[in-house]
């Protein structure tokens, strides 16, 4: 299962900024292409493994919208886009988000009080974008039914869910030695 993405992963190439080791990948960064074949895998595991009983699907952006996208179409649920820019639209909610390698403000529109939403993103790192990103839901006073990242690297994921998030990744990889030396199955209960 996830044969592409695991293939895939392992080919990625990866290179320094600043301190943090940053692998290159289609999902995660749309570098070289995202394949058809490979966006599909991802969204049909995620429809196999998500509470997908929402009003909403919640992404990032940008590398979180083909996923929400594709996932949209599938499932024909609406997509809300966290931007990286204001719009001052009424109720727009703004948030702050901490990365391993930047620091910068997010902004949600589109989310009511009492949607119930799922979640997704491309990877997980330190969780500071994800934790934004579900402070934002609360914020805005939406239901997080699910959570499903594709991709876990680092202490983030369990830093979440050692706080009581439920969150659900499908792949973790390790990167050491200048490429990814490691995939392996991510905790998709």
């Amino acid at each position: 299962m996830l044969e592409r993405l695991k293939k895939s992963l392992l080919e990625a190439p990866v290179f320094k900024r600043g301190e943090y080791d940053y692998f290159i990948h289609p999902i995660t960064d749309g570098v070289p292409e995202i394949r058809p074949d490979l966006i599909r895998e991802v969204t049909a595991n995620i429809v196999r493994i998500a509470n997908l009983d929402v009003d909403k699907i919640v992404t990032v952006e940008a590398m979180g919208i083909p996923i929400g996208i594709v996932l949209s179409i599938l499932c024909d649920i609406p997509l809300v886009i966290i931007r990286k820019r204001k719009y001052g639209l009424p109720n727009e909610v703004e948030i702050s988000q901490v990365t391993g390698y930047s620091r910068s403000q997010l902004y949600l529109n589109g989310i009511n009080r009492g949607d119930r939403v799922i979640v997704v993103d491309d990877v997980i790192s330190t969780g500071g974008t994800l934790q934004a990103t579900l402070d934002s839901m609360e914020l805005a006073g939406a239901e997080v039914m699910d959570t499903v990242i594709v991709v876990e690297r680092g202490n983030g994921a369990e830093l979440l869910r050692s706080k009581g998030y439920n969150l659900k990744t499908m792949v973790r990889v390790k990167v050491e030695g200048g490429r990814v030396s490691e995939v392996e199955p991510g905790i998709s209960k």
